[in-house]
């Protein structure tokens, strides 16, 4: 499914039309649009320098688009944008607890932000540490806390105001698996109880685990939208044999130019082939006294494709 296709949706709490913003000569966002429906995660993926941050900053009104439009929460945007981000909730990339208070205190302090205090927050505050897994530690200092726990801490936070929408920019870099594992499940008891999400991650098993829809942005446009399935379906051959040893970069010449696999892609001393039936590959290559690993196409493998395998600083 390609760009424009899912906007006007009517249950849409974010729509994005003709977005564009330029730094000097340099067009970060080009004539963006898509709509985020309510209930739903939503990803923004692509790789560095694609202008996916410039976008997050335009939709919450920190930066002033060049052009478009953007309406959040029924809300036009930047023109409304302070009382539209009292509806919303922003995890950021970086860490932004604050080390000089305990758990329930970051709670408490955040909450004040968006005018909550006495009995209504302090009747918040149980209910945030359990969703964080943190209910004995609310006394606990921010630098006695693990990275996922840190981080279950800042999606707590950013839900203390009941947010319509909730932001979350990159939710597990830099986490071990158990911590991420535990963060998509919390992630997951937010969208079964009707929140939405906006999700950037350079995770693909996240977004392919996640997200309901997607789209996929490069160089400020946009390339692909989609639920991750169709995506799989509609951009990738089905399955994808890598091979590798000695000789695997003559093998991927010649494959290139049969008829058993559709595309072939040497990357350092990996040969990927994408095919319809791995068969005649895997039986090709391992007559050439090659490894063989078979698997199905992931959105991996679509990312890769729409955006290329060159390194992005």
């Amino acid at each position: 499914m390609r760009a424009g296709q899912m906007q006007g949706a009517p249950d849409a709490v974010l729509s994005v039309r003709e977005l564009v913003r330029r730094f000097g000569g340099f067009t970060a966002v080009d004539h963006l649009g898509f709509t985020v429906r309510r209930g739903e995660c939503f990803g923004l993926l692509g790789p560095n320098g694609a202008g996916k941050s410039t976008t997050l900053k335009l939709l919450l009104g920190l930066l002033a688009p060049d052009g478009g439009e953007i309406e959040l929460v029924g809300l036009p945007v930047p023109q409304r944008a302070l009382e539209a981000r009292r509806r919303v909730g922003v995890v950021p990339q970086a860490d932004s607890l604050d080390p000089d208070f305990t758990v329930v205190e970051n709670l408490r302090v955040y909450g004040r932000y968006f005018g909550l205090g006495g009995r209504e927050l302090e009747e918040r505050l149980p209910g945030l540490l359990e969703f964080a897994g943190l209910a004995q530690r609310g006394a606990s200092t921010i630098a006695s806390l693990s990275g996922g726990m840190k981080r279950r801490l800042s999606i707590a936070r950013a839900l203390v105001n009941d947010p319509e929408v909730l932001f979350l920019d990159e939710p597990t870099t830099g986490l071990d698996p158990q911590a991420r594992h535990l963060v998509w499940d919390r992630l997951k008891r937010l969208l079964a109880q009707g929140k939405t999400i906006v999700l950037t991650t350079h995770f693909m098993e996240e977004a392919e685990r996640l997200c309901d829809r997607l789209i996929v942005v490069d160089h400020g446009r946009l390339v692909a939208e989609g639920s991750p399935q169709e995506l799989i379906r509609s951009e990738i051959e089905p399955h994808v044999v890598e091979v590798t040893g000695d000789g695997a970069a003559a093998w991927a010449g010649r494959a290139r130019s049969g008829s058993a696999a559709a595309r072939v892609e040497l990357v350092g001393e990996t040969a990927f082939a994408y095919c319809a039936d791995a068969g005649p590959v895997v039986e090709d290559a391992e007559s050439a006294g090659l490894r063989c690993v078979q698997r199905r196409a992931n959105l991996e493998d679509v990312f890769l494709k729409l955006t290329g395998r060159e390194l992005r600083d």
